[in-house]
């Protein structure tokens, strides 16, 4: 979203421009990091240019900048020479080569790393990384920091590509399969079966329900690829534009059997895990949780930690605010590990524990499913296959068992 704002700058300047942001705070944040005070600021009709060229850095990008970064620092170099030498190294990377050129240029005019990663307009990097950067920066933890964001970024990127690698090969075999049934039911059937509609021979119950089938995907198939296509694109952007259905698709995916479970132990590792980081870079237990909240991908969990956060900011406990709100129910071991937390003061190490638990809770899970999902396959092929050969077969016994002339 684009912002308008006028103001004055840090000189006394009268200032006004726009600025991209997606929440009013967040406009407010980029503000202040360009100590610009603003007097007005208010949502933007006009559409931004940046909204279509800056994309979200992608979690391997991310992972290499970080762990680079924390190495080079680590050894003595100061921010500008480390961003120079991560410069020379990927020439040949276009936007990612623009992106450190825009850091560097920033930081040589005085302005701290957070500011310049924040201000940027080649990559939209994550707010929660943005933030720890900032207070890394006050606190001196700057190499640590960037190492944990590094090792988050890798692991996150490990997970998704673990998960694709998983899935390709049944994937494969149910979109043959698909395939396969398709073409044998729409052009192999009905010239087989012609031969038995000629003998005036009445066709068993089975051979007619395929027939039926195949006179429908004959006819209609062009309708249907094009109604398939139009109702994909129909609910992708009801899902991306729709916060309500958004909203609704994500809960009942929550009460699913199995993948419910998966999704509820990713969501909450990764908030877990996200929390501690940046109460372990210094961020405020209060502000971490806003923070936190906002890297849900499902619309029912990240609502219901923004309606939490907001508890927390008024002076109440996470998990009390958790228990209190209506919605998703969260699962019993990460209530009780939360407040157990609270009441010791040790969020953080078992926020971490809890993130590691539900990685390889979810991790056992995954092998289980896609183990038996492969088998599955092969059933649903066996069994499409099988009525089909059934169906050309009955017709011939048929007339083999009738009575002799």
């Amino acid at each position: 979203m684009l912002f308008k704002y006028k103001g004055v700058d840090k000189s006394g300047k009268s200032v006004k421009g726009s600025v991209t942001a997606t929440t009013a705070e967040e406009a407010k944040q980029k503000l202040r990091a360009q100590s610009i005070y603003y007097q007005s600021l208010e949502p933007s009709r006009k559409l931004s240019l940046d909204l279509f060229s800056q994309q979200q850095m992608s979690g391997v990008v991310l992972s290499s900048f970080a762990k680079e970064l924390a190495s080079y620092l680590g050894s003595g170099m100061t921010v500008i020479t480390a961003i120079k030498l991560l410069e020379n190294q990927h020439k040949s990377e276009k936007k990612y080569s623009d992106f450190l050129n825009s850091v560097k240029t920033m930081i040589d005019e005085g302005k701290s790393l957070y500011i310049a990663l924040n201000t940027q307009k080649i990559y939209a990097l994550p707010d929660f990384f943005l933030q720890s950067i900032n207070v890394a920066g006050q606190s001196g933890k700057m190499i640590e920091v960037l190492t944990n964001m590094g090792n988050f970024f890798s692991a996150q990127s490990k997970i998704k590509k673990q998960v694709g690698n998983a899935l390709a090969y049944p994937i494969f075999i149910f979109t043959v399969a698909i395939g396969m049934s398709g073409f044998l039911i729409a052009f192999v059937v009905p010239k087989i079966t012609g031969i038995f509609k000629d003998t005036g021979q009445e066709l068993p119950p089975i051979t007619q329900f395929v027939l039926g089938v195949s006179d429908f995907l004959s006819h209609h198939y062009i309708a249907l690829l094009i109604g398939l296509v139009l109702m994909i694109i129909g609910f992708k952007l009801a899902y991306a534009k729709s916060g309500g259905f958004k909203k609704w698709i994500d809960t009942i995916m929550l009460k699913m059997p199995i993948i419910g479970t998966l999704i509820q132990n990713y969501e909450l590792g990764r908030f877990s895990y996200i929390l501690s980081l940046m109460l372990d870079s210094g961020v405020s237990y209060a502000h971490g949780i806003k923070l936190a909240a906002t890297t849900f991908n499902n619309r029912a969990m990240s609502d219901l930690f923004e309606s939490a956060s907001k508890k927390v900011l008024e002076g109440n406990k996470l998990s009390n605010a958790l228990q209190m709100a209506k919605g998703v129910k969260l699962k019993r071991n990460f209530m009780q590990a939360l407040a157990l937390g609270e009441e010791s003061s040790e969020v953080a190490t078992i926020l971490n524990n809890i993130s590691k638990l539900y990685y390889e809770e979810n991790e056992d899970r995954l092998k289980l499913l896609l183990s038996l999902l492969e088998p599955v396959m092969m059933l649903f092929i066996g069994l499409v296959v099988g009525v089909i050969v059934a169906a050309m077969l009955l017709p011939i016994f048929s007339m083999s068992l009738g009575p002799a002339t």
